[in-house]
């Protein structure tokens, strides 16, 4: 008799197990991976409303750019006193963290006020050291694209590479491993994918969109077309 119970149960039994490992399953995939599980975008930050990261437009020249984190490299070249090369890791670890609400005001009419984690650019100039005549940096990304802003600008109002936007880890289409949060700029100014930061005397340097008409000073209260 016992023997005939368990066989009875057991389809009850299986059902059980297909109910929990289904649920499981969904929320996996609702909730992420195991290493997103604690990660959650902060929408609201000291009282201030934040747009989401889903709020961007996809513009960028060759599409979302997806860079392998164990390979990655950052590259600090140029008028330094010692090049330097970084791996992912050792400059989220380097660095001192800093946080900001910085609005991004694209060109095509949208924009987007994030909470950006990074670290200081001129932190990353005092370890390499900037020789005299320097004026711009040059910043390089993974797909091609380039921008350069002036050093005095960088410094005086100490602007950041970011790692995270909102609390949460740049996803690739928003620039991963490292985006450039150049506020009061244009959003052409905001380099996403850096590979290599060049410290240079060119100062009529022109980066992608530089050369195709816009402003190479990029500023918001200017018009980001260059005048004829």
């Amino acid at each position: 008799m016992q023997r005939n119970v368990s066989v009875k149960r057991l389809p009850f039994l299986l059902l059980i197990i297909l109910v929990v490992a289904s649920a499981a399953i969904v929320g996996y995939y609702i909730m992420g991976s195991p290493t997103k599980l604690n990660t959650v975008e902060i929408r609201d930050y000291q009282g201030q409303q934040l747009s989401s990261i889903n709020d961007f437009r996809e513009n960028s020249i060759l599409g979302p750019q997806y860079v392998n984190k164990s390979s990655y490299k950052l590259f600090v070249t140029g008028l330094v006193d010692k090049n330097l090369t970084f791996t992912y890791d050792e400059v989220i670890s380097r660095y001192k963290s800093y946080e900001k609400v910085v609005t991004l005001n694209c060109v095509e009419g949208w924009s987007v006020t994030i909470l950006w984690q990074g670290f200081l650019i001129k932190d990353l100039l005092a370890d390499a050291g900037v020789k005299p005549g320097a004026k711009i940096i040059i910043f390089y990304a993974y797909d091609n694209y380039s921008s350069s802003l002036p050093i005095d600008y960088i410094t005086s109002n100490n602007i950041m590479i970011a790692y995270k936007m909102n609390g949460v880890t740049l996803p690739p289409e928003r620039g991963f491993p490292f985006q450039l949060v150049a506020e009061s700029k244009w959003g052409y100014k905001w380099v996403k994918w850096i590979t290599k930061i060049e410290v240079s005397n060119n100062t009529d340097f022109k980066g992608y969109w530089e050369q195709n008409g816009y402003s190479n000073s990029g500023d918001l209260n200017q018009t980001y077309l260059s005048s004829p």
